[in-house]
């Protein structure tokens, strides 16, 4: 609903976000990838075109597409497997498509079948969720277009045109290596001490910066921890960034008890901690000296205490005994294993490839039934606007459409005035780039820059010219309306928020967190430091899912958006609550009186009675339910309020004979 006093033609909010006008800074332009994408493209096709055999190399480009929407790392090491991996599983995607080409009934099976493992190896992560798309994607081209040559050559000629994205993405590594991975350590320092600048500034402020550094820490602890799976025994540099990334989360801990403070840092401390970054960026540690003032607080002692073994860790070279909380990875075999069997037994990755094997199939059958020329883009429609990470699928279909829109006014005018030929080289060349540029400013935008360059290699091989725009046009249409339908609207999850499970899990999870926190260590059975570091930064990683959930969320219609608009306010309570239970742990560890155990207890009971609440209920009721009286000067008080205030925005519908004022739905 439009705001009161809106103007009349003011579009409602969830368009608004699905269209992506609401974004505050696009993200930059990734430059080194432009100009792969612009060679690596345009190069295949210009071999073609100057050995006569110019449908190998629109193949050839359009793995090199694959291999430009797989080209988003950053760290050299990452960039082999985000490249390397979903090429190989969309060379097997290409081999049974071609195979079943032309087979009728046989096709749709083997289409449908493929979508299904597809959608299902999608939900691991994100490498697996790009190879489960290639896999599909290229299954569908092999099945709905005739490939030139023996069944073996297509799947060759794809599989090299995304390995030269691969090897232009490789050629500085000998020049830059460990460049990235410092770089991205660095990043958090930098979002660290943006943290402890908002620390006693406005609560808005201070939320969006923790959220950047929780978000900066789980990057950099992913990209470290993927490439020590890639290294042997023990990689000194590799521990050392584990080690310095351990020493920031100390301080990022120190930050809550700053903010409750309330009083500010004085500048020199988060001036120190940028210091730190740069020593990390440029390897040069020894280079940085601190000049911090004598701390005025219990919470600046800690923050100082945290910035000073911070600065101790980066210069300390014996690695021998280092801080490594988190240990390293598993090996790659145990982790497959893993992954493989909680694919099997998710029922979140059954839905899901159930899901998607449904409206492929139906596409499939469709134009089996129906002629309908160049069948494969309604299924090519279906299978990206169903992604599970790529956001709604009510925004993505809506997004699809438009996209697909503005990208053929593009096709159209390439199609109808430029000869076919060598003007198609540059043509690519021009309209390649555009990819990796337009991509992060969201769906619509990267489906406006592929339509066209798949269109254009698609009319380099059948050579149909101005014809292929308006049948794309329409299958395009009927992609989106079989997503909507069988995809979205037959399935009640669609039309109900998964904030509230997930939230309730994270809620769970916090109350184990207060438990251990304040246990003493010395007692039996007591979790160590590492499992406590561990445990938090577990906890802020759900947190941060269920941000992106919301997210997700805001760009669904009425009644799913404004329902999860109405969860906000209680995702901000929960961090609240993290964020205490840390300060009162840092005023421990610095003298602070350890609270009784009974104390902690209550608290914990009354999180895990919000979880068990969250769960029974798809929209929020706000109660009163009164703590037990406590010290208002115990080390707990400010954790005993914010738990308070979380549960005065959602409850148990048990206890609503305390409520002092009438039940609403949000």
């Amino acid at each position: 609903m439009p705001s009161p006093g809106a103007p009349a033609h003011t579009p409602p909010e969830w368009l608004v976000r699905t269209l992506g006008t609401l974004k505050p800074k696009p993200a930059p332009i990734p430059w080194p990838a432009v100009f792969r994408a612009a060679v690596a493209m345009s190069l295949p096709l210009a071999i073609g075109l100057a050995l006569d055999h110019v449908a190998y190399g629109a193949i050839a480009s359009m793995g090199a597409l694959s291999g430009v929407i797989g080209d988003t790392a950053s760290a050299y090491r990452m960039r082999v497997i985000n490249i390397a991996v979903p090429q190989l599983v969309g060379a097997i995607g290409i081999t049974l498509g071609s195979l079943v080409f032309g087979q009728g009934w046989w096709a749709v099976a083997v289409v449908t079948l493929v979508a299904l493992v597809s959608g299902m190896i999608s939900t691991i992560g994100a490498v697996a969720s790009v190879s489960g798309l290639l896999l599909l994607l290229n299954a569908i081209v092999g099945a709905g277009l005739p490939m030139p040559g023996p069944w073996w050559l297509a799947p060759l000629l794809m599989t090299g045109g995304g390995l030269l994205v691969l090897a232009l993405a490789l050629l500085a590594w000998p020049l830059r290596q460990g460049r990235a991975e410092r770089a991205e350590v660095a990043e958090a320092y930098r979002h660290a001490a943006a943290l402890l600048e908002a620390a006693a500034g406005e609560p808005e402020g201070y939320e969006d910066a923790r959220q950047a550094v929780t978000q900066s820490l789980n990057q950099s602890y992913d990209l470290v921890l993927a490439r020590r799976t890639l290294d042997h025994g023990r990689n000194q540099d590799l521990v050392r960034l584990v080690t310095q990334l351990n020493a920031l989360t100390l301080i990022v801990e120190a930050a809550p008890a700053a903010h409750l403070s309330g009083r500010p840092l004085p500048p020199e401390v988060p001036a120190a901690v940028r210091a730190l970054a740069d020593g990390v960026e440029h390897g040069d540690p020894e280079s940085v000296t601190l000049a911090l003032p004598p701390a005025e607080s219990t919470a600046g002692r800690a923050v100082e205490h945290a910035v000073q073994h911070a600065a101790e860790v980066l210069v300390d070279e014996d690695l021998h005994n280092a801080d490594d909380r988190l240990g390293t990875p598993g090996a790659l075999s145990q982790r497959a294993r893993r992954a493989a069997r909680n694919v099997l037994i998710s029922a979140e990755s059954w839905r899901y490839g159930l899901r998607l094997a449904l409206c492929i199939g139906i596409a499939q059958a469709l134009v089996s039934l129906v002629e309908v020329e160049r069948s494969y883009w309604v299924a090519l429609t279906i299978t990206f606007v169903m992604k599970p990470d790529f956001g709604s699928v009510f925004s993505r279909a809506v997004m699809r459409a438009v996209g697909t829109a503005a990208g053929l006014l593009v096709a159209a005018a390439v199609l109808a005035e430029v000869p076919r030929g060598w003007w198609d080289v540059l043509v690519l060349a021009v309209l390649a780039p555009l990819i990796p540029a337009l991509t992060p400013r969201g769906y619509g935008y990267q489906t406006a820059a592929i339509t066209p360059v798949i269109l254009l290699l698609s009319d380099t091989m059948n050579q149909q010219g101005f014809g292929l725009v308006m049948p794309r046009l329409y299958d395009s249409l009927i992609g989106c309306a079989i997503a909507l339908v069988a995809g979205y609207l037959l399935w009640p999850e669609s039309w109900s928020t998964r904030i509230g499970d997930r939230l309730a899990d994270a809620v769970a999870d916090t109350a184990r967190y207060v438990e251990m926190a304040f246990l003493d260590p010395s007692t039996p059975g007591v979790p160590d430091p590492a499992a406590r570091a561990r445990m938090r930064r577990r906890l802020f990683r759900d947190l941060s899912t269920v941000r992106s959930e919301f997210q997700r969320a805001l760009t669904e219609p009425p009644p799913t958006g404004p329902r999860a608009a109405a969860w906000w306010p209680l995702v901000v309570a929960v961090e609240r609550v993290v964020d205490a239970t840390t300060a009162a742990r840092v005023r421990i560890r610095h003298g602070a009186p350890r609270p009784a155990p009974q104390e902690s207890a209550e608290l914990c009971r009354h999180l895990e009675e919000l979880a068990a609440g969250l769960r029974d209920t798809d929209t929020l009721e706000a109660v009163c339910v009164p703590l037990p009286e406590g010290d208002d000067d115990s080390v707990l008080a400010p954790l005993r309020r914010e738990i308070q205030a979380a549960r005065a925005i959602a409850s148990p519908t048990s206890t609503s004979k305390n409520r002092t004022s009438p039940p609403h739905a949000s």
